[in-house]
Parts: structure tokens; C-alpha cells; sequence
């Protein structure tokens, strides 16, 4: 929230200005908007008042809606990843359930062959670390809610397969380690080595500095109390 307070001296009497604009996520845009600093809007049955609306603010709630936008778009590549590695290996992937959670099926069985059941399960989190890596290594103007939803989506999920849902019978990194010859601390190791790499990336550039606060114009944030005389 940014307030703008305006303080207008006029020979003996004073005047006082109250410039106010609020932005909180309603993700709504003034149409009226003009110039840098929007136009003069009266408050009608207030008279000497003016409130001011402040056009070169951020929207809040645009960029958290593009933040899980990019969050979801992660989550929907990982689950397609499975599904895209089944089709490709001949089989007949399904959506279903395991106790209540959305689960992808591979269609493989997995006693008969375990080599492309560990293809199948590893595609998700391994997209997933490529398209994450694509974010961080393409030129780009970056910095923006969407990718941030993106790497927190990739990094997120990571995470949470090498800690809570890691002994899950149905996670990723349990189905892996039923088929390879590696351990789940070993699975772990990789994928959250990868996901470490990431994290290290983001917080050594500027572009994503407050990754979870929206930047203002011009850098910094636009919050706090300015009072300026005239």
C-alpha cells in the first residue's frame, strides 16, 4: 500500500491535499488513467479535497495471480512430462487417485519392466529441473511474476518430494528408487542438489531480489508514508 500525502500552503490559511490510491489485489486497472501520475479525481461532497491516482503503481494482486499462474504452469509440466514419457514408451497412462490425491498411473507394469517405469517416474521432476534451467540460462527480461511462479513451482516440488513425500508408495523418488539401483537419500541427493543449484542462482541475481514481493517501478517497493511541500 502506498499513500501519498500532499501539504499545499497558500499565503496565511492553509489547504490540505489528500492524495490517496490503494492497490490490494483487486485486479482491476482506472480506465481514466493519463500522464505519470494519473489524473485529479474530486471527492464530490468534500470540497478542497483531491485524491490522486497514481498510474505508474503496480497492480498487487495482477502480479501474485501471475505468481501462481507461473506456480501452476510448473505443476501442469511435471504431470505432463509423466504422462508425454508413457505415450512415447507405447503405453496408456491414466489419471487416478491414491488415498484421495491426484495420481498419475504409467500403465507400465512395473514387476515386468522396471527401466521405463523409472523413465516414466523420473520425467516429471526432471522436466521440471530443465525448464527451470531454461528460465534461469535464456535471455530474457526477467524478473518477472510469472517465471518466479515457474522456478517456485520446479524448487518447490523438489522439495517437497525429498522431504515430506518422500516414503510416500506412490512419490517419485520411492517409485525410483523401487526400479534403479539407487537409494532414496541417493535420488534425493540428486534431484535436491539440482533444485540447491537453482535457489543459489536466483538469490545471486538482482532480477529476482524480494522474490515473493512485487517490485515497483524503477526498483524498490512501493510502500510507506511521502510527504512533500510546495
Amino acid at each position: 500500500m502506498f499513500v501519498k500525502i500532499t501539504i499545499i500552503a497558500r499565503r496565511r490559511s492553509a489547504v490540505l491535499a489528500l492524495a490517496a490510491s490503494v492497490a490490494i489485489g483487486s485486479g482491476t486497472r482506472l480506465a481514466a488513467q493519463t500522464g505519470p501520475a494519473g489524473p485529479l479525481v474530486s471527492s464530490g461532497s468534500v470540497p478542497n479535497k483531491m485524491f490522486r491516482v497514481d498510474s505508474a503503481r503496480l497492480d498487487r494482486g495482477h502480479f501474485y495471480r501471475r505468481l501462481a499462474a507461473g506456480f501452476a504452469t510448473s505443476i501442469l509440466v511435471h504431470e505432463s512430462a509423466h504422462f508425454a514419457a508413457s505415450y512415447a514408451m507405447g503405453f496408456h497412462p491414466h489419471l487416478g487417485t491414491n488415498k484421495g490425491r491426484p495420481t498419475v498411473y504409467s500403465g507400465i507394469n512395473e514387476a515386468d519392466d522396471k527401466r521405463k517405469q523409472f523413465i516414466f517416474t523420473a520425467a516429471g521432476l526432471t522436466v521440471q529441473d530443465i525448464l527451470d534451467e531454461l528460465v534461469l540460462d535464456i535471455p530474457h527480461d526477467r524478473g518477472g511474476a510469472f517465471e518466479r511462479g515457474i522456478l517456485t513451482g520446479g524448487v518447490g516440488t523438489t522439495l517437497f518430494y525429498i522431504t515430506f513425500g518422500r516414503n510416500a508408495k506412490v512419490s517419485d523418488i520411492s517409485v525410483m528408487a523401487r526400479n534403479s539401483n539407487l537409494s532414496k537419500s541417493q535420488l534425493s541427493l540428486i534431484f535436491g542438489s539440482l533444485a540447491g543449484i537453482h535457489v543459489f542462482r536466483i538469490s545471486r541475481d538482482k532480477h529476482y531480489s524480494r522474490f515473493f514481493v512485487q517490485p515497483a517501478a524503477g526498483g524498490g517497493l512501493k510502500t510507506g508514508i511521502s510527504i512533500s511541500t510546495y
